[in-house]
């Protein structure tokens, strides 16, 4: 008979062990227990999870279809006892599982300190306060945050500054609190933390360091948290991420040595047949809270329970990492700072740019780095930190490539056993054996190895390694040409779809198109091409919306909207101007901005004011906000200027007129000027008109002036107005029905080509323009100012503020 391997814990260590006992022939009748009715998913993926970029079914490493397939009977219950004299475990249902061999793999918990009004007797956490460590954890905070507005997030380390940055998703204000001096005191020193507490600001977390919580405030729901100095900050929502605790309170009951950990030997044993692995466990006095270390002890566990190394031991782990903290790049290891007077330091910081470096070196080898910002030499420094490789005698080399060693690595030089993808345990090893094995698409490997499918970071050299593997041979992947992530089709091909089947919103695309389901990734470009597709007809979810969309107004880092109403061609009127100050003295408004697309910007603004603001400005909206047709720039032109050979000005009004608000892939910026002189900037626009000599009209496409500089193609040269009014109409339906999602015409034009796009366009060579015009009139009749939604919110929380916005009181 089969030996009785037992795993409590379905996490990943444990779930890791289990696949490395397999793939080494182990051959056990497995049972596994697991609190979640769920399969084994990576939990580092959750912030990603929460901040609606990755949906939650590509989290799971190993879903329930892979125990059936691989013979485990997986039990979703909890085990409250382990009794080693009878070499059995107990469920919280009382029933006895006996076992040859046992693994506990219980993994860590949140660590949620006693602070009052935390919990309430009977009920749990208080309302409104959520841990922060499982899928129903961030189920429940995502499905909250929907009729809430302001969060205070408990702890300023990686699993707090994920959360803060995941909630942006959702509430209009995230405040984060650190009991720490600086961010992330466990990695980074004092400077590295102010660095990086800096990025995070950027991103418009509010970061209150040196204060610790000591009181969560409200009744029946949160209302604040009350700090050891008195100070007190309003928020509807809290989440803890005060860190973790190994889970090891099942051993200690069961008389199982345990300190801050299970007590394990270098074969992961605790005693006898019962062995111990992830975080749950104390090795040499070390416990341990990142991926790797978890890997490295799996690896060592499956050699001594499968039989295949039962001398194979585990010495600890060199810790390093490289993550994505809150959108800021971040690599440690080692030390932090030198701990012996002859130890070396060499620190650069440029806090400007959010930049931070410092190696420690001891006895010319590398013991210690910090990264943040800027992590190219990341590579390098990991060799020379695992390997004990001898460094360049000029040590500025380890931060800057100076013509010394390279801080990227080449796939031919790396180990088969060195990781890539911290966050899911994956070596370049496992990425070339899946190349060699027929996978020859970058986003094929990393669907099957997970390998990029965590921060993101090492994407780049997991396609190196492929493009390695591979010989050059490297397939285009099919996806790259999907519209959306979530529906495996092109937009065409989608386009079609939907029109043959009537799928008039997101939910039905989906339910009929998409194989996984719900794809949150995926939701606003739908949202955005049925719109476009359907019109009036468009069935509009409010959930497949970003914040903007719902509000009608752009969100900005304090959690306050701006309000930019609309000036057709930049031309406004003494009343108008009169209006808008008298808005802004009355509503108090922090700033009023003159825009580069010569509007009046209203900054400053809390969600529940915006009906009123608009009320009384009494002018439509001027989206400012959206993925859009936004404003056309004007010249003074003929009228008054000089130097003017057209009606610039009136002809820039009729066309923002008529096509204010047409929805795109990405947003829309025009300009008219009326002469070459080109005081409106035309050349550098999404369409940008020109006005020339013999009362002729150049129009340019597919022009850009911001990060990307591109000066526009020529798409033709017109007689009149009238043309260029239908010119400008059929270039922006072709770009709606052909561009991809984000994608700025500056990009769409040059992959399109202007020949091609002019002979559509202009020459009508595919015989559509009628149809491109019967589009575009069709959404220019259905046109519906936004702002009139301030009479009859679509939803009762469309505009509520809960809170109000003062920071610190």
């Amino acid at each position: 008979m089969k030996q009785r391997l037992v795993v409590i814990g379905n996490g990943m260590a444990g779930a890791r062990t289990v696949e490395e006992i397999l793939a080494r022939g182990g051959d056990f009748a497995i049972t596994m227990f697991g609190d979640e009715p769920y399969g084994n998913y990576n939990r580092i993926m959750l912030s990603n999870v929460l901040a609606g970029v990755e949906d939650e079914s590509g989290i799971f490493l190993n879903d329930l279809g892979w125990y059936a397939d691989n013979g485990i009977t997986l039990h979703h219950r909890r085990v409250v006892r382990v009794a080693p004299d009878d070499n059995v475990v107990v469920d919280d249902q009382g029933v006895a599982t006996p076992y040859d061999k046992l693994i506990i793999a219980t993994g860590s918990r949140a660590h949620v300190p006693p602070i009052p009004g935390i919990h309430r007797p009977g009920r749990g956490y208080h309302q409104g306060v959520f841990a922060f460590r499982t899928l129903d954890d961030t189920r429940n905070m995502i499905r909250y945050a929907r009729d809430h507005e302001r969060a205070v997030v408990i702890g300023g380390g990686l699993l707090g500054l994920e959360a803060a940055r995941g909630l942006q998703s959702h509430l209009s204000q995230v405040t984060l609190v650190h009991s720490a001096g600086h961010l992330m005191n466990s990695q980074l020193d004092p400077q590295a933390g102010a660095i990086l507490r800096g990025s995070v600001e950027q991103l418009g977390i509010e970061v209150v360091t040196g204060a610790r919580t000591t009181e969560i405030l409200g009744q029946h729901a949160v209302t604040g948290v009350k700090l050891a100095d008195g100070r007190t900050i309003g928020c509807d929502v809290v989440v803890v991420a005060a860190g973790i605790r190994a889970n090891s309170e099942l051993a200690e009951t069961s008389g199982l040595p345990v300190e801050r950990g299970i007590v394990v030997d270098d074969q992961m044993r605790v005693s006898g047949d019962i062995f111990a692995v992830g975080e749950c466990v104390q090795h040499r006095g070390q416990t341990y809270g990142l991926v790797a270390p978890l890997w490295e002890q799996a690896g060592v566990l499956a050699d001594v329970v499968s039989g295949r190394d039962r001398d194979a031991a585990y010495l600890g782990s060199r810790v390093a990492t490289k993550l994505k903290v809150a959108g800021v790049d971040v690599a440690a290891m080692g030390v932090i700072a030198p701990e012996r007077d002859d130890d070396e330091v060499l620190t650069f910081a440029e806090p400007r740019k959010g930049v931070y470096k410092s190696v420690v070196i001891r006895d010319g080898r590398l013991i210690g780095a910090t990264l943040v910002g800027d992590v190219r030499k990341v590579a390098f420094l990991t060799q020379a930190f695992d390997r004990g490789l001898a460094l360049p005698e000029d040590r500025a080399e380890l931060m800057f490539d100076l013509g010394g060693p390279s801080g990227e690595v080449s796939p031919a030089e790396m180990a088969d056993d060195e990781q890539v993808c911290n966050c899911n345990g994956v070596t370049k090893g496992t990425i070339a054996a899946c190349v060699k094995g027929g996978c020859n698409t970058v986003n094929g490997v990393m669907d099957r190895t997970k390998a990029g499918k965590g921060c993101g970071t090492c994407k780049g050299l997991v396609k190196r390694i492929v493009e390695w593997a591979a010989d050059g041979d490297v397939e285009e992947d099919p996806a790259a040409s999907w519209y959306v992530p979530g529906v495996p089709m092109p937009k065409p091909e989608l386009m079609r779809a939907i029109r043959e089947h009537g799928l008039r919103s997101v939910s039905s695309v989906f339910a009929l198109l998409a194989p996984g389901g719900e794809d949150a990734k995926s939701k606003m470009g739908l949202a955005s091409l049925l719109k476009m597709m359907w019109g009036a007809e468009y069935e509009d979810e409010r959930d497949a919306r970003f914040i903007n969309d719902r509000v009608h107004a752009n969100i900005q880092r304090d959690g306050t909207f701006s309000v930019v109403p609309q000036m057709k061609g930049g031309v406004t009127t003494p009343a108008q101007l009169k209006r808008i100050a008298e808005v802004a003295e009355r509503h108090q408004v922090p700033m009023v901005k003159l825009t580069g697309g010569q509007r009046i910007d209203l900054l400053g603004v809390p969600k529940d004011k915006l009906p009123e603001i608009w009320a009384d400005l009494d002018m439509p909206s001027g989206w400012a906000y959206g993925k859009s047709f936004r404003t056309v720039k004007t010249c003074v032109g003929s009228d008054f200027c000089r130097f003017g050979v057209g009606d610039s000005t009136a002809l820039g009004i009729a066309i923002e007129e008529r096509y204010q608000g047409i929805e795109g892939p990405g947003k829309m910026k025009l300009a008219v000027t009326g002469c070459p002189r080109n005081c409106a900037e035309a050349y550098v626009k999404d369409v940008g008109v020109v006005a020339i000599d013999g009362g002729k009209w150049e129009i340019y496409v597919g022009g850009a002036a911001g990060a990307h500089v591109r000066k526009g193609d020529l798409l033709a040269t017109v007689s009149s107005p009238a043309e260029v009014v239908t010119l400008t109409g059929r270039f922006i339906q072709y770009y709606r029905e052909n561009g991809n999602w984000l994608e700025r015409t500056y990009a769409f034009v040059p992959r399109v080509g202007i020949e091609r796009v002019r002979a559509v366009v202009v020459e009508d060579s595919d015989g559509i323009a009628a149809d491109l015009d019967a589009a575009i009139a069709a959404d220019v009749a259905s046109y519906q100012d936004p702002w009139q939604e301030r009479k009859a919110p679509v939803t009762p929380g469309q505009f509520r503020t809960s809170l109000p916005l003062t920071v610190l009181s």
